[in-house]
């Protein structure tokens, strides 16, 4: 609106001033060397105007035509260095993606149109680097280092190729320079104080932090909290060599970080030597309300030097009750319980954790059953739970798991990195709380049941042996067995009776029967091809009369006397031979040869096969040493065998 009005006014200007040189009379003569030329006042001011515009636009004609080399110059330079940042905005954006081709074409392109364009030697450097190619990007950094405006770029890139290639004193000797360079330079700080923490140099590490402090990188409540830590490393480090200093340096830092786990524990250890209870005290618990630990239940248990083992789990009940439900109260109770033979209090402490419990409950019940019980059988059970029982918390760091608390981080150098949690592997996840064993697990390390064989049975074929009805007799319910053992009780002895001769002397059958009680209660295994039991095969007939097989469980007739019968005329026998059951199955590959007779003897199967070990095995003590009680001895007596390893060969050498 403004430029508007201007030019209506500029207008307005020109208009007055023209129709004022209108309204003017007179004449303007101008003589030059004899000519001479007359006009009006309006006429010479407008052949004025346009001599001014001529030779205006005269000289810009002439400015153009003398600036246009330049210019085109100018053009073709804009242009070239317009390409160049083409090429480097879609390198480093092939970079980002990871593609090292089109990153190494466009890197190529920038490095021509555009080389002295910092950019274009960071992308050459980082395709290097995404190419696997550590001395160009080396070199592409050094040379970065030369200019001004790209040296800390080009110190920064140096010092991730010396991490990378473990080159730790490089590393550090680029930080520090990089440091002198930009004392505010984060990642410089950052890798020079882990260095020094790393290398165990306290002093050098706290003059970094105070550096800190005064550039502002970190603020009052950071500050306090890392020197606290680096006093608390200090004074571990000289715990043992000069405790004088190591207790002025925990006395500072649990004033810097009163929360501090193990500032907190071994300013409590300085406080009860120096017999300041109720101080040591004191710093325990601010420490214990923030974080739980064994270690400060652990010193707040030995405040007092000379307790009791029963003062010491008083006290330590006092402060698990500051948290109530927290497991390392309930851990801290268990373990001061069994120390002082309180069982039934240490089972107390560890009940609402059986259920699911961690590998330290698992390891506690374990301790607990051995040590009250004496039952190996619960503890060793309580051991294979811990084995699959969730982890413990741990001080873990990036990853991380330490078994004591350090000051810096292994893997990232980050100062104060290490936190009491549980490690990330044993989370519980979305499949399941806990590791627990599958069914199919529990069946695979149950011990196997023994196998009993079906009786194999076909028409035609040699009657099956005892022992196939004893195994099918197994199979039925319990009381369906007794009744079974009743009956053939009962018909065992009917057939006993039944062979006893007229003159009150007994039959062969039943004499052998007397003689070998143990043959008819021997389970044997059977086989399709194994030979029959004597039992089932008939003797050889002594004279030429038919002799049927029968069934064990059938009981036979009685036999005729000779008395009563004369020998020349021999009667049949009155029982009519048994017929074989159905097939059960497909017939054996082999059949019974009854030719053999009673010459078949079965081999006596052991019940428990023994196992032999050489008298050096680390698990067989020697001879001289007091046996050891083991409930498995009786059925692992085997005949000793001869000496093998040394002893053996010094045994074989003498004889």
């Amino acid at each position: 609106m403004l430029r508007i009005v201007l030019f209506l006014l500029l207008i307005a200007l020109a208009a007055a001033g023209a129709a004022w040189i209108a309204d003017q009379h007179g004449e303007v003569v101008l003589t030059w060397e004899g000519l001479r030329v007359r006009t009006s006042l309006p006429v010479f001011a407008f052949g004025l105007g346009l001599s001014i515009a001529a030779g205006v636009l005269t000289w810009m004609l002439l400015g153009t035509v003398y600036k246009t080399p330049g210019r085109i110059q100018h053009s073709r330079r804009e242009r070239r260095h317009a390409r160049g940042r083409h090429a480097i905005t879609h390198g480093l954006l092939a970079v980002g993606h990871g593609d090292a081709t089109v990153a190494r074409r466009h890197a190529d392109t920038a490095r021509r149109l555009a080389g002295h364009d910092p950019l274009a030697l960071l992308l050459h450097a980082q395709t290097a680097q995404l190419e696997g190619d550590r001395a160009g990007a080396h070199a592409a950094f050094r040379s970065m280092t030369e200019r001004e405006d790209t040296r800390l770029l080009g110190l920064r890139g140096l010092f991730i190729e010396a991490q990378r290639a473990d080159d730790l004193v490089g590393a550090v000797m680029v930080a520090e320079e990089a440091l002198k360079l930009s004392p505010s330079s984060t990642w410089a700080s950052h890798a020079v104080l882990g260095f020094r923490c790393a290398k165990g140099d306290w002093a050098g590490a706290l003059a970094i932090l105070d550096n800190d402090l005064a550039s502002g990188r970190i603020d009052r409540a950071a500050y306090r909290r890392r020197r606290g830590v680096l006093l608390t490393a200090r004074a571990l480090e000289l715990e043992k060599t000069d405790r004088d200093l190591s207790r002025d340096c925990v006395m500072e830092a649990i004033k810097l970080a009163p929360t501090l786990v193990p500032a907190a524990a071994l300013a409590a250890k300085f406080e009860s030597e120096a017999h300041q209870v109720r101080r040591a005290m004191r710093i325990v618990e601010t420490a214990w309300l923030a974080q739980p630990h064994p270690d400060l239940a652990d010193a707040y248990a030995h405040v007092r030097l000379g307790d009791s083992a029963r003062q010491r789990l008083v006290r330590v009940e006092t402060l698990a009750a500051k948290t109530p439900g927290n497991i390392e109260g309930a851990l801290a109770v268990a373990r001061a319980g069994i120390d002082a033979a309180e069982f039934v209090r240490a089972r107390e402490a560890l009940a609402p954790f059986t259920p699911q419990p961690t590998q330290r409950v698992a390891m506690l019940m374990a301790e607990l059953e051995r040590t009250e019980h004496g039952d190996s059988g619960k503890a060793r059970a309580w051991t294979l739970r811990a084995v699959r029982a969730r982890h413990d918390p741990a001080w873990t760091a990036d990853g991380y798991v330490s078994e004591r608390w350090r000051p810096v981080s292994p893997v990232t150098g980050r100062l104060d990195a290490f936190q009491w949690q549980t490690p990330v592997a044993s989370l519980p996840s979305e499949h399941g709380a806990t590791i627990e064993s599958s069914p199919f697990e529990e069946a695979m390390l149950a011990a196997p049941s023994p196998r009993r064989p079906e009786p194999i049975v076909r028409q035609g074929l040699a009657e099956p042996p005892r022992e196939i009805a004893e195994v099918k007799s197994e199979i039925k319910s319990e009381p369906d067995r007794l009744d079974q053992a009743k009956t053939d009780q009962v018909k065992t002895d009917q057939a006993k009776t039944d062979q006893v001769q007229p003159d009150g002397t007994k039959s062969d059958d039943a004499r052998s029967d007397e003689a070998k009680p143990e043959a008819k209660l021997a389970p044997v295994t059977v086989q399709d091809n194994a030979p029959p039991s004597p039992a089932a095969v008939p003797p050889a007939p002594k004279a030429p009369e038919p002799v049927a097989v029968t069934s064990p469980a059938a009981t036979p007739p009685p036999a005729p006397s000779p008395a009563t019968e004369p020998a020349a005329s021999p009667s049949p026998p009155s029982a009519e031979p048994i017929q074989a059951p159905a097939p059960a199955g497909p017939a054996p590959l082999f059949r019974t040869r009854s030719d053999l007779g009673g010459r078949l003897t079965r081999a006596p199967v052991p019940a428990v096969i023994p196992i032999q070990r050489a008298p050096d095995d680390p698990g067989v003590e020697d001879e001289d040493e007091a046996p050891v009680v083991d409930e498995f001895a009786e059925q692992m007596g085997a005949p000793k065998a001869q000496a093998g390893g040394w002893r053996g060969f010094l045994s074989r050498w003498g004889s």
